[in-house]
């Protein structure tokens, strides 16, 4: 080859090189980017020192963040269908936030488009009933813990009432309430559980009524809830009935508090943020943590809680582990309708999205007689 035209071509070689060595470097660490530069993001309906669910789902956050050695980015006090949550995502985005947490039921449905217009977030929304590809919907399967209370509940219950103060009636709350009444049916089949909606998910005044109405009206002597915060446990505490908490364990009360249904957020957090830290979020459609993988469980018995309830407890607990689910067999609504044949078992479809009826067992209580 002549000089000349070596020295024609000789550009075009040089900018290969570099184009080959640029893609090469790209491939090589592209995939290795430093932890610290990750942010995540969090939005909560309260504060996050509520000593409830929102410091619970923080904390949480917080631990595995930690841990992973990645930003946490905090939106506080973003009530559900305020306007609010969109705006948190906004925030959050422009703050450098690649993976955005919802952290209450309603936030994925009230910001659909918000989070259509973010194709390369990913976000992680508790519980969620919508679908989207970078959306997963994260929960534990809090309803297998739930049967398990259902259980001493039933053991305890002298009087045959059972309380239960709950939000408001979607499929998250509902399916807590068909399997713990499913759990007290299981012990004690002439059992009936009385539910009594607050409509919001932290209202004290209403909280209280509705404990207070349950147990004076209805002669239950065992109570729960699913609520953000432990009102109803208090009351029952005033009124001398056992209670069953949930969300996290319950401070400051007598033995006659039996246990609660407990969430590890730490455990949970940990995973679904380690997906996002290994550039591998939203890889599945559904991440639902059962009462094995230590996201659920029950705290501590109180002395109220003798031998013969630990044991059916135990037995329980070991039968779910076996891969025996409780929405699986016969399964009778309480309008007599059967919705669950005797070599079936619900789908978590049916479970997490379409759980718009009550068990055989489950008395929806009247608000006006409180």
């Amino acid at each position: 080859m002549n000089k000349l035209r070596l020295k024609q071509i000789l550009p075009y070689i040089l900018v290969g090189v570099v184009l080959i060595t640029a893609i090469t470097l790209i491939l090589l660490t592209g995939h290795k980017k430093d932890k610290s530069s990750y942010a995540v993001g969090l939005i909560i309906t309260g504060e996050k020192d509520d000593s409830g669910w929102n410091s619970a789902h923080y904390n949480g956050a917080v631990t595995a963040c930690d841990k992973l050695g990645t930003k946490l980015i905090v939106k506080e006090n973003i009530p559900e269908w305020s306007g609010k949550c969109a705006e948190a995502i906004h925030e959050l985005v422009d703050e450098g936030a690649g993976m955005i947490i919802l952290s209450s039921y309603s936030y994925s449905s009230e910001v659909k488009e918000t989070i259509d217009s973010y194709p390369d977030i990913a976000f992680y929304s508790s519980s969620s009933e919508y679908q989207a590809e970078n959306v997963t919907s994260y929960f534990g399967r809090m309803y297998q813990a739930r049967y398990l209370t259902g259980i001493i509940a039933g053991m305890k219950t002298e009087s045959d009432s059972i309380g239960y103060v709950a939000a408001m009636p979607n499929s998250e709350v509902n399916r807590g309430i068909n399997a713990f009444t499913l759990g007290v049916k299981s012990i004690n089949p002439n059992a009936t559980v009385y539910v009594s909606w607050t409509d919001s998910w932290e209202n004290a005044e209403s909280e209280q009524k509705a404990a207070e109405a349950l147990i004076k009206n209805k002669s239950v002597d065992v109570i729960t809830y699913h609520q953000n915060q432990h009102y109803t446990a208090q009351t029952a505490e005033k009124m001398g009935v056992y209670s069953i908490g949930y969300n996290r364990d319950v401070k400051g009360l007598s033995e006659k508090h039996l246990t609660a249904a407990v969430w590890n957020w730490d455990s949970l957090y940990y995973q679904i943020i380690r997906e996002y830290v290994q550039g591998k979020p939203n890889t599945a459609e559904r991440r639902w943590f059962d009462i094995d993988s230590g996201v659920i469980g029950l705290s501590d018995f109180s002395s109220f809680v003798d031998n013969d309830i630990i044991n059916a407890v135990s037995k329980a607990k070991n039968r779910i582990s076996s891969g025996n689910d409780i929405f699986s067999g016969e399964i009778y609504d309480n309008n007599g309708v059967l919705r669950c044949g005797e070599n079936e078992a619900l789908t978590d479809e049916m479970l997490f999205e379409n759980m718009d009826w009550f068990v055989d067992g489950v008395e929806i209580y009247d608000k006006k007689n409180r």
